[in-house]
């Protein structure tokens, strides 16, 4: 009796110690499949995990590995069959949900796409990446509206994501609206009998899916020692058309018959958006005004980061063989919409978008000058938009004589 409890005894252990050895040797054979996985052996990481899980048919990390491999293959149908597996039995895996997600966007299934990131937020609320998978899927499937208002809600979780921020605002420029609106500057000097100088414009702005449309006219008024020594009008047209999905260009051109405003003003630049929030810019202008031609070359960077939006642009200029500098960095805090924002500007130089005093550019151009400003614009129960800036110039007129410049903007459009 003794002796064939003590071969029973050692028979059990021998088992034991079988079933320790063989999960060790899967365990072994998992790591193996992953270095295989990242040198692309693809078809012997599929061998291999079908082989373990004949022993350990819910070894979850085999079927996420095989669901891998599958996918790597373009076999979407048996890449679909694995991770859907390895969701439905454990919903902690997420790289699971992340890469039955991009088993769907691949095979063109993109809604089903959508619904699986849905369900991956709703199990995985912090995690960031399934929010990416959902705009992936509305973009893909060209759903603007959803997309816009899915980004919305995005934001609210992740207030500080330069992407989500960056697309919003270029798909809340894409809405169909139309808004009229009048513009107001005047710009004082520390200098005795000079100014003060007035700028009104009146504009209107139509926006589609395409892009925009703006027509305004510009009135200026330089007056001198009380009384108005110069008028006159400049009429401008300009228009955002969007490029593809990360692209957009601006082209304004502009005439005036009065020396109060340069006789002919064209511009172009191309902006393209970059992921984690960047932005580049690269353009152009042409300046025709009292006898004399400029052009100006523009390259500009821009950055998201989270709420702030940083923006360098450096002007380069020209007339004949001379070239001369300009650079403006903007720094804006967004709150609620694209309308509502805190403005900062530093600048140095005189550059061809500078409204108020481009009367003057042909004077300006070669002389120094030094800038800063803040302003405060906000979109008020979604129709009217207001806006106020104050800037400082501090510019020379010629070497050893300078000036002080003040300049008020004011402005108040209506959407509709």
């Amino acid at each position: 009796m003794k002796r064939v409890l003590f071969v029973l005894i050692a028979f059990l252990g021998t088992l034991g110690a079988e079933a320790q050895t063989q999960k060790l040797n899967t365990d072994s054979l998992l790591y193996k499949s992953l270095e295989d996985f990242q040198k692309g052996s693809y078809d012997l990481v599929i061998k291999q995990s079908q082989k373990a899980l004949a022993v350990a048919p819910d070894y979850l990390d085999f079927h996420l590995l095989l669901g891998r491999s599958y996918l790597m293959k373009d076999n979407y149908d048996s890449a679909r069959y694995y991770l859907s597996n390895v969701v439905e039995k454990n919903e902690a895996y997420i790289e699971a949900f992340q890469f039955l997600i991009d088993t769907e966007l691949r095979s063109g299934n993109y809604d089903q796409a959508g619904g699986v990131a849905e369900k991956a937020i709703d199990i995985h609320p912090g995690e960031k990446i399934f929010y990416r998978k959902k705009i992936a899927s509305l973009q893909l499937q060209e759903r603007e509206k959803e997309e816009k208002a899915f980004l919305a809600s995005s934001l609210e979780k992740f207030p500080n994501d330069p992407d989500f921020r960056q697309r919003l605002y270029f798909l809340e420029t894409k809405n169909k609206t139309d808004r009229v609106g009048v513009n107001y500057s005047i710009t004082t000097f520390d200098r005795e009998n000079v100014g003060p100088w007035h700028l009104v414009g009146a504009q209107y702005v139509r926006e589609r899916d395409w892009g925009s449309l703006i027509g305004r006219v510009n009135y200026a008024d330089r007056m001198s020692a009380g009384e108005s020594i110069t008028t006159g009008y400049q009429f401008e047209l300009e228009s955002y058309v969007f490029m593809g999905k990360n692209g957009y260009s601006h082209i304004s051109g502009a005439y005036s018959n009065s020396i109060v405003f340069p006789s002919v003003r064209a511009a172009y630049s191309y902006y393209h958006n970059f992921r984690n929030g960047w932005e580049t810019e690269v353009g152009a202008r042409y300046v025709e005004m009292a006898g004399r031609n400029f052009r100006s070359g523009i390259v500009g960077v821009g950055k998201y980061f989270g709420s702030f939006w940083l923006n360098g642009r450096t002007f380069i200029q020209n007339e004949g063989t001379q070239f001369f500098p300009a650079f403006q960095l903007t720094s804006r805090y967004y709150f609620d919409s694209r309308f509502d924002y805190l403005n900062f500007i530093v600048g140095y130089g005189t550059s061809p978008d500078e409204r108020a005093t481009l009367n003057q550019f042909e004077s300006r151009v070669a002389m120094d000058s030094y800038r800063t400003g803040i302003g405060y614009f906000r979109l008020w129960n979604d129709r009217i938009i207001t806006g106020t800036q104050f800037t400082f110039n501090y510019q020379e007129l010629m070497p050893g004589l300078q000036q002080n410049e003040y300049e008020v903007f004011l402005m108040v459009h209506y959407k509709f």
